[in-house]
């Protein structure tokens, strides 16, 4: 499991828009990612609508946002457009990415067990090192708190 301190594990992953986005290439700005279930559910457009929200303050403070999940470029894209977002959002369709950052894991829900992303974000300086990490995240004042820990770097 991932915590403050580790080098966060590099990727290059499918964006909205079409092309990709790779955490190393973004150095020495900071990175915010965000791991969500899926696309335009209630918990999670809350949280890219709260992240969009903060994004003029977060690239000031030099960070990058990247929201991650499994669902497809094409569903990001209407994710994106339906409700305006400006953060990244990276599709991890074979969970690997999720995988190595610790997000991926078993669920149960009306009694049936499944697998799934479990709602998490990392804060990783310019140097690429994990400096905050938030599991099991509630969405209500999560960006807010994102926001000053990153304005803290």
């Amino acid at each position: 499991m991932l915590d403050t301190g580790d080098t966060a594990p590099d990727f290059t992953l499918p964006r909205d828009g079409g092309d990709t986005v790779t955490l190393s290439a973004l150095k020495p700005r900071a990175a915010v990612l965000y791991f969500y279930p899926r696309d335009d559910t209630s918990g999670c457009t809350r949280e890219a609508v709260d992240f969009t929200a903060h994004l003029p303050a977060f690239e000031a403070a030099g960070a990058v946002v990247i929201g991650i999940s499994k669902d497809t470029v094409a569903k990001h894209d209407k994710f994106r457009d339906k409700h305006d977002l400006g953060v990244i959002l990276a599709s991890d369709a074979d969970s690997d990415v999720c995988e190595r950052y610790g997000t991926w894991f078993e669920k149960q829900m009306y009694g049936k067990t499944y697998m799934g992303i479990e709602r998490s974000t990392f804060l990783i300086d310019g140097s690429g090192k994990i400096v905050a990490v938030w599991r099991k995240v509630k969405v209500p004042g999560h960006a807010d708190a994102v926001l000053k820990a990153t304005q803290a770097l």
